[in-house]
């Protein structure tokens, strides 16, 4: 990908530096969107971990992170010396079996950071309540 297609698609997955959620998650859950809507199709390219982290401003772990996610989830394919494309739209249960697991990933290290500050499992789960209850 030449460096106008890297940018062009980092403006589709541009992450939100605000929010909470981590941003190697907004990047697999952006790209997940776009595939599932059909503006990414199965066999386009994605940019390089390295050019993507470039152009976004972020680590390249965190890239890294996110495709090996993707990838896992059968998502994208990394074919050495090649580059990293987008496969078949997957089945509903592969994307519900990715989510799943961003949620675990999410919600472990919730819950380990409020450990490291002192918080019992008990206290964690009454200050999660406030955020479950439905506001309707």
């Amino acid at each position: 990908m030449n460096p106008k297609e890297v940018s062009l698609f980092a403006s589709r997955i541009r992450p939100d530096f605000r929010s909470r959620t981590p941003i190697y998650l907004q990047l697999v859950e952006r790209i997940r969107q776009l595939t599932l809507s059909g503006d990414l199709s199965p066999g386009e390219q994605l940019p390089t971990v390295r050019a993507l982290a470039q152009e976004l401003r972020i680590n390249f772990n965190t890239v890294a992170r996110a495709y090996r996610l993707l990838d896992e989830a059968g998502i994208i394919s990394t074919q050495q010396g090649r580059g990293t494309y987008i496969l078949e739209i997957p089945p509903p249960e592969k994307t519900q079996s990715l989510r799943e697991e961003a949620l675990a990933s999410l919600l472990s290290r919730c819950v380990d950071e409020a450990s490291r500050l002192g918080y019992e499992k008990s206290e964690i789960l009454e200050a999660l309540r406030p955020y479950l209850e439905d506001e309707s």
